[in-house]
């Protein structure tokens, strides 16, 4: 059973109007401790020999309490709480929509208020709860450039690169909602500990290409993994990339999270259909890329992404090649059963076709776990995301199924 909740009506949502109204002030989300003790000395309401302390009492209240008022604050005085609100924002996003699947998947359509001349815009985040542990999968821009055919996300052109903000306010959205924040009358240093998060890790596999906006990824996932705030181990976050070469070595260096390649084809003429990107940076650039990539271990694989698509990429003579292509890398193969979309030309794998290709590859060496979709009834499995909060008609919604049990046999 799908829960959808429909957040947009000002009318039964009427502080969404107050938060855009909060947003036209600079924000201290997504702030470096630098860059915060900075805005509070140019606002003229801290002196220069406070700031740093000023600056990591509001990274506690923001990071490890998760509080969005200053006036929760409550070791700060209550003239630098007022000064602070008039000054700055802490506002969340407006949460549109939340749907929760029958497995229980849950994905928000969140609306970010205008930045500059723009317009609000759209994004999805979804939640995967799973035994031992919580997978938050974040975008990254406002639409993609990449154009990948199988994919519903590359059907929206991009409108824009998500802020550091934007990125991190989706975690703490997360957070907020499954409740992985303290209480507000916990003692002041109570946190929540690791191993009882819902969020345990995050999955930079959202919308668009996290490498076509690399300051504001790597800003947001620093802030992430900050030892002293949302202490997410760069171990448990990971970056996907469809192959932007120039910026994979820049990840490992100054981001150090763990690496995901959307790889789909074993072939240049196939990836450069379904990953276009190819086109620019073609499988032997990619893959020396990934043989460089720092800290690369056995303990620290890349992980590769390959959907399995039907009479498209699925024959063994396929799976032979990807095992000689990755010869030297330690890694591990994701193989993702296509996820259908309205539109899409693309049909999934057989499951018994997936089985052998995995076999395959399980065979040569190589971990290759088959993907359990999630979300798929509320749109929110891998290459499902979309930024408008469509509402299919009763005729796609069948025709949608009726594609699901084609493909999988169910």
């Amino acid at each position: 059973m799908v829960v959808s909740l429909d957040l947009s009506d000002p009318a039964t949502r009427p502080q969404a109007q107050g938060v855009a109204r909060a947003m036209e002030k600079p924000t201290l989300i997504g702030l470096t401790r630098g860059e915060l003790a900075g805005a509070l000395t140019q606002a003229g309401i801290v002196q220069d020999r406070q700031a740093r302390m000023r600056a990591a009492q509001i990274w506690h209240w923001l990071y490890i309490r998760g509080v969005s008022d200053f006036a929760a604050m409550t070791n700060i005085g209550k003239e630098l709480r007022a000064a602070l609100a008039v000054h700055f924002s802490i506002a969340r996003p407006e949460i549109v929509e939340e749907q929760v699947s029958g497995d229980g998947t849950r994905k928000w359509l969140l609306r970010f208020p205008p930045r500059g001349a723009g317009r609000p815009v759209e994004v999805e985040t979804v939640y995967i709860p799973e035994e031992g542990r919580g997978t938050l999968c974040i975008s990254s821009q406002v639409g993609c450039t990449l154009t990948c055919s199988f994919c519903h996300t590359g059907t929206q052109k991009l409108v824009r690169n998500l802020t550091a903000e934007e990125i991190l306010s989706q975690l703490l959205i997360a957070r907020d909602r499954l409740g992985d924040f303290p209480d507000a009358d916990t003692p002041q240093g109570a946190i929540v500990p690791l191993e009882g998060r819902k969020v345990s890790n995050i999955v930079m596999m959202g919308m668009g290409e996290p490498l076509y906006n690399f300051d504001h990824v790597k800003q947001a996932l620093l802030i992430a993994s900050d030892g002293d705030g949302l202490a997410l181990s760069k171990r448990r976050i990971t970056l996907s990339t469809s192959g932007v070469v120039p910026n994979i070595q820049r990840t490992g260096e100054e981001i150090g999270c763990m690496l995901a390649i959307s790889l789909h084809a074993v072939r240049d003429e196939l990836r450069d259909e379904l990953v276009p990107v190819n086109k620019k940076y073609p499988l032997a650039e990619l893959l020396d890329a990934c043989r460089a990539y720092p800290g690369l271990s056995n303990a620290r694989r890349i992980t590769f992404e390959y959907v399995m698509l039907k009479g498209v990429n699925d024959s063994l003579a396929d799976a032979r090649e990807l095992v000689r292509l990755l010869k030297g890398i330690p890694a591990k193969i994701n193989l993702i059963p296509f996820n259908p979309w309205p539109g899409s030309a693309y049909r999934c794998s057989d499951w018994e076709t997936i089985e052998a290709f995995a076999d395959f590859i399980n065979a040569n060496g190589y971990a290759s776990p088959i993907r359990t979709p999630r979300g798929r009834d509320i749109l929110a499995a891998c290459g499902q995301l979309k930024s408008e909060s469509e509402r299919l008609r009763k005729t796609e919604r069948l025709a949608l199924e009726a594609m699901m049990i084609a493909g999988h046999g169910e």
